[in-house]
C-alpha cells in the first residue's frame, strides 16, 4: 500500500521532481566554476576574527591603513563563511557554492513554476544556460545577493500580476538581510519597488508593447514597502553610511577602471558574444512571440541590456530578472520559431562549454606557495610592498599588506600610487620613495619588476614561478 501511494505521488509530481533533479545535478556541475580567490581568503580572515571579537569597522590587515575606518559592509556573510569552516572542514567552500547555486535555481523555479512547466524542453535549455553563473561562483557574497535579488524579483512581480499579493512584505526584511551581508549591492530592492511602482503608472497599448495601469492598492504597497526596504538599511554596524555607500562605490572611476568584474562587456574577447547571443535571443523570443510585450518586462530587458553591457558583473542579474520574464513569450515547441530559437538556444550552449572557461573572469589569481610565506616571515618586512592580487593571500597567512582586494578602503590615493609604482608611471620613484618600502613582492608580469631588477638598490631574495620578493639595501 505505502509502494503504491508514493508511486501516486510520484506520477502526480513527475515534472516538479525532475526539474528538481535537474536542478539539483546541475547545480552540481556549475561547482566545476567554484574557485578559492583572493577575496575569499580575506574574508575568511576577517569571519575568524569577528566570531571572536566582535564585527570590525577599522583596518587591522593592513601597514598602510591601519586603524583607518573599514566600512565592513560584508560582515554578516564573512562570519557565515566562517561558521560553514567550522562545520564542513576542508570542503566548506563547495558546499557554500552549491547550496546558493541551488538555492538560487530552485527559488526561480518556485517563484515561476508554471510557466516552468508550460514548454519543459524550453526549461531544460533555460535552467542550463544558468552556466552564464560559472566564472562568478566563487567564496563571495554575491552568491547570497543572486538569491535575494531573485527573490525580489519574484515578489514584485507577484503584487504587479495579483493586487493582493501580501508577498511584497517580504522585502522590508530581505533589504535588511542584504545591507548586512553584501551592503554594497542592497539598494538593488527599494530601487527596483520604486521601478516597478513608476512603470506601473503608465496605460497604454502601442504595436507590440502594452501597459496596463496598477491599481491604488498597488501603488499604495509598492511605495510603503520600498520606502520601508529604505529606511532598514540602515540597521547595520554602519548606519546611514551603507545608503550612500553604493552610489559612492559607482562613481569611482578608478575602482571601475581596474576591477576585472567591473569592465565592461568586451566583444574583442570571443567568450563574451555569449552574453550577446543571450540577449538577442531573448529579444527575438519576445518579438516572436504570439503575446503583446508587457512594458514591465520591456523595461527590464532594456535595464538588462543596459547594465549587462556596461559591466560583466550584471550577467547574472538579466539571467534573474529574465527568469520571470522570458517564461511568458515562450510558444508552443510546435511552434517553428520556437524550433529555431531552441536550436539557437542550443548552439549558444556548445559554444559556451567550450568558451566559457576561457573568459577573462575565469583566469586564476596568481596565488603564492608556502615558500614565500616562510621567506617573508622570516625576513620580517615592516613596510611590505605587494601585488594587489596577492594581498588576501598574505592577510590569510598573518603577514601586514600594503594593498589588497579590499579596493574600497584603498580608494583615492593610495589606489592610484598603487597603480604609479606597479606600472611605472607618473613619477614612479617618487612614489616609491614616499612609502620608504623595506620589501617588495612583485610579479614578472608588472612593470615594477624591471625596476627592481636593474636597480641596484634591491637585492633578489626569493624567485619561484613568476613570484619575486626583492630587498632594500640600506647603506651603513
Amino acid at each position: 500500500m505505502k509502494i503504491n501511494k508514493i508511486k501516486k505521488i510520484i506520477e502526480k509530481n513527475k515534472t516538479f521532481l525532475f526539474i528538481s533533479l535537474l536542478i539539483f545535478s546541475f547545480s552540481l556541475f556549475l561547482l566545476i566554476g567554484m574557485r578559492l580567490e583572493n577575496d575569499y581568503l580575506w574574508h575568511i580572515k576577517a569571519g575568524d576574527y569577528m566570531l571572536k571579537n566582535g564585527i570590525l569597522r577599522e583596518d587591522i590587515y593592513s601597514w598602510s591603513l591601519k586603524g583607518h575606518y573599514w566600512m565592513s559592509h560584508e560582515w554578516l556573510f564573512e562570519v557565515v563563511i566562517s561558521l560553514f569552516k567550522k562545520v564542513f572542514g576542508d570542503i566548506h567552500l563547495l558546499v557554500y557554492g552549491f547550496i546558493s547555486i541551488f538555492s538560487l535555481l530552485m527559488i526561480s523555479y518556485l517563484g515561476n513554476m508554471k510557466n516552468y512547466h508550460k514548454n519543459i524542453l524550453f526549461t531544460v535549455i533555460w535552467i542550463v544556460l544558468s552556466i552564464i553563473f560559472l566564472p562568478f561562483i566563487q567564496g563571495r557574497p554575491q552568491l547570497l545577493s543572486y538569491i535575494l535579488f531573485s527573490l525580489t524579483i519574484y515578489f514584485l512581480y507577484d503584487l504587479y500580476n495579483n493586487e493582493n499579493s501580501k508577498k511584497i512584505y517580504f522585502l522590508p526584511l530581505i533589504s535588511l538581510l542584504w545591507a548586512n551581508v553584501h551592503g554594497g549591492s542592497s539598494n538593488l530592492c527599494y530601487l527596483f519597488c520604486f521601478l516597478f511602482l513608476i512603470i506601473g503608472l503608465f496605460k497604454f497599448d502601442i504595436g507590440k508593447i502594452t501597459s496596463d495601469r496598477i491599481s491604488k492598492k498597488q501603488i499604495k504597497k509598492y511605495l510603503i514597502v520600498g520606502i520601508v526596504s529604505f529606511l532598514v538599511i540602515m540597521i547595520n554596524p554602519h548606519g546611514l553610511k551603507m545608503i550612500t555607500y553604493p552610489y559612492v562605490n559607482m562613481m569611482d572611476s578608478v575602482m571601475i577602471a581596474n576591477i576585472n568584474e567591473w569592465h565592461q562587456t568586451d566583444f574583442n574577447n570571443f567568450s563574451n558574444y555569449f552574453y550577446l547571443g543571450y540577449i538577442v535571443v531573448i529579444f527575438m523570443i519576445m518579438m516572436f512571440s504570439n503575446k503583446k510585450i508587457s512594458f514591465i518586462d520591456f523595461c527590464l530587458f532594456g535595464i538588462c541590456v543596459f547594465l549587462g553591457l556596461k559591466s560583466i558583473r550584471f550577467w547574472c542579474y538579466t539571467f534573474i530578472i529574465m527568469n520571470y520574464v522570458i517564461f511568458n513569450y515562450v510558444n508552443s515547441s510546435k511552434n517553428r520559431y520556437a524550433n529555431i530559437l531552441i536550436v539557437s538556444l542550443s548552439i549558444m550552449l556548445i559554444v559556451a562549454f567550450v568558451n566559457l572557461r576561457s573568459n577573462d573572469l575565469n583566469n586564476n589569481y596568481v596565488y603564492l606557495n608556502n615558500d614565500v610565506f616562510k621567506v617573508i616571515k622570516k625576513e620580517k618586512p615592516k613596510r611590505l610592498f605587494n601585488m594587489y592580487d596577492y594581498g588576501g593571500d598574505l592577510i590569510h597567512n598573518d603577514i601586514e599588506v600594503f594593498i589588497d582586494s579590499r579596493a574600497d578602503l584603498y580608494s583615492g590615493e593610495l589606489f592610484n600610487d598603487y597603480l604609479v609604482i606597479s606600472n611605472l608611471s607618473g613619477d614612479y620613484i617618487k612614489t616609491i620613495d614616499k612609502y620608504n618600502f623595506d620589501y617588495m613582492l612583485v610579479g614578472s608580469n608588472y612593470r615594477i619588476y624591471y625596476y627592481l631588477k636593474y636597480n641596484k638598490d634591491y637585492e633578489l631574495v626569493y624567485s619561484n614561478d613568476g613570484i619575486l620578493l626583492y630587498k632594500k639595501i640600506v647603506n651603513d
